[in-house]
């Protein structure tokens, strides 16, 4: 299953891909939950009807995929946790030794933005900079759970861009600030549940795309600490909820690292891409022009 999350009349939504189109749910099968982070809460079942109400609807339902206006999948997901320097490359470029222990830090949901949208450049700054990854979309709740039993956890996966002002990001001894700018975390289009894709979505191509100039290319089978380990570090500490996303890492070939630096400029158009998964796809503008 694919859902995507989309604005139509005004009115925040949640529709089921099939194939060119999008079917909005809220007409095809009105008794449920109008957003992702509903359907997940409500389980498996909620799920399934989406399913068998798609399988159903009629051309009322029916937006073309290409017309509609995206919103970040999970507008306000309970917990967004991005992992740093979860691919050796990735590490080394910066300089830094491949961790031993994940290194996680948070963002909050008002830097998410939708498929399509502008990230935005802030006026303060000219160091912004693209990080292709994959996200892990978790399904049930969770608490000290074992690798072997990790993956059940994941309803499924999408795309995320976690751009970031490299010089705030060093302002710090974290990285928040710089990754917690307005308008600056792309995520979406698409949420693929977990059974359309290799079991954690192990050996996956990603890829991003400045400009259709290619950045950065890897494969999700060099994360340094795949899913299952990840959910079960995770869980270790928290209890994982319906609806959180965890924001796997970037490798390497990030603007920073190269010489000279590339950093995103007005007019840019960056893509991520993962196999099997789709291409989130967004245009940088200067704040001033936002």
């Amino acid at each position: 299953m694919r859902f995507v999350s989309f604005q139509r009349n005004g009115e925040s939504r949640v529709g089921l891909r099939d194939g060119d189109d999008v079917i909005d749910l809220s007409v095809a099968a009105p008794d449920l939950p109008s957003d992702l982070l509903g359907l997940l809460q409500a389980g498996p079942e909620a799920m399934a009807r989406a399913a068998a109400a798609g399988a159903e609807a009629g051309s009322d339902a029916r937006i073309p995929f290409d017309e509609v206006s995206f919103l970040p999948l999970i507008p306000r997901p309970p917990k967004i946790i991005c992992i740093g320097r979860n691919y050796a490359a990735h590490a080394a470029e910066g300089g830094a030794e491949v961790p031993s222990y994940p290194e996680f830090f948070y963002r909050g949901a008002t830097s998410l933005i939708g498929h399509g949208q502008p990230i935005v450049r802030p006026a303060c700054s000219d160091k912004l900079d693209y990080e292709g990854e994959l996200v892990a979309i978790v399904g049930q709740r969770a608490r000290h759970v074992s690798e072997s039993d990790a993956l059940p956890v994941i309803a499924g996966y999408t795309l995320f861009n976690d751009t970031t002002l490299r010089d705030y990001q060093r302002k710090s001894s974290q990285w928040t600030i710089g990754k917690n700018f307005d308008g600056t975390g792309a995520f979406g289009p698409e949420f693929v549940s977990a059974d359309e894709l290799p079991a954690g979505a192990h050996g996956l191509k990603i890829q991003t795309r400045l400009n259709g100039r290619v950045m950065q290319n890897a494969n999700t089978e060099d994360l340094v600490f795949p899913m299952a380990r990840l959910v079960a570090i995770l869980s270790e500490c928290m209890t994982l909820e319906p609806g959180d996303i965890i924001v796997t890492g970037t490798p390497s070939g990030v603007g920073y690292a190269r010489t000279p630096p590339v950093f995103m400029r007005d007019g840019d158009v960056c893509e991520v891409e993962v196999e099997g998964i789709g291409v989130l796809r967004n245009p940088v503008q200067d704040e001033k022009a936002a």
